[in-house]
């Protein structure tokens, strides 16, 4: 199991939805997660809530977050009916020498390596969103779950982030940024100095629509050492 080392940013002043969890499972495994509550649909309660069910659920393996979210959904959903208490999560669980990688809704999860940029889960930029659909509390029964298990190589770079921060820089610029960091805090000041800078500016790159989107945003930032 190798070590790895952890930053976060988060700036709840727009809407108050984001959430985000780190839970330290002993051993080098750990459980990261972002929420990014739907507004207007009780997102900040509903984000708060899976935060409150994943930190106490009993963790051996990616099957037990599944049930967690599962009975938070028929909460939700009996209670929301689902247009009510709606928010996306994305999950990464390193245990075992494995990544597994679970989510519901468009909160994106990125894998960066050397040159490559692997974008598991979510969506990037732009104003189309069909997340929510796929929120935790949206349905009945939670059979939208994406869920993916690869291993982890030294020197592997992990991004979850909410909309607020992918809706605002491309793909490239996040990678590129990751890639030149000394360490997850570089990473987490530059990504949210660079979003705050466009903020100020009121600009955007043309591929984003030239608009600056506000929401909150939530990062986590998770680095495995280089080979020794």
């Amino acid at each position: 199991m190798f070590s790895s080392t952890v930053a976060t940013f988060q700036d709840n002043s727009s809407h108050g939805e984001d959430n985000f969890l780190l839970r330290d499972l002993g051993n080098n495994s750990f459980m990261d997660a972002v929420m990014d509550g739907v507004t207007g649909h009780g997102g900040e309660e509903a984000s708060q809530s899976v935060v409150d069910a994943l930190a106490v659920a009993t963790i051996n393996g990616p099957d037990d977050i599944v049930a967690a979210l599962e009975a938070v959904n028929q909460e939700f959903f009996e209670v929301g009916g689902g247009r009510f208490l709606l928010t996306t999560v994305s999950i990464i669980l390193y245990q075992d020498d494995k990544l597994h990688v679970i989510s519901a809704g468009d909160s994106p999860v990125f894998h960066i390596i050397g040159d490559s940029t692997r974008q598991i889960t979510g969506r990037m930029g732009g104003f189309l969103h069909v997340g929510v659909a796929k929120a935790i509390g949206a349905m009945e029964t939670l059979t939208n779950l994406a869920r993916t298990e690869l291993p982890i190589e030294p020197g592997t770079r992990l991004v979850l982030a909410t909309d607020g921060v992918t809706d605002n820089m491309l793909v490239e610029e996040l990678a590129d940024i990751v890639r030149a960091s000394s360490s997850p805090d570089d990473a987490a000041n530059d990504v949210n100095g660079m979003v705050e800078s466009r903020l100020g500016e009121g600009g955007m790159p043309e591929q984003l629509g030239r608009r600056f989107r506000h929401d909150d945003r939530t990062a986590i930032f998770r680095f495995f050492p280089p080979a020794a």
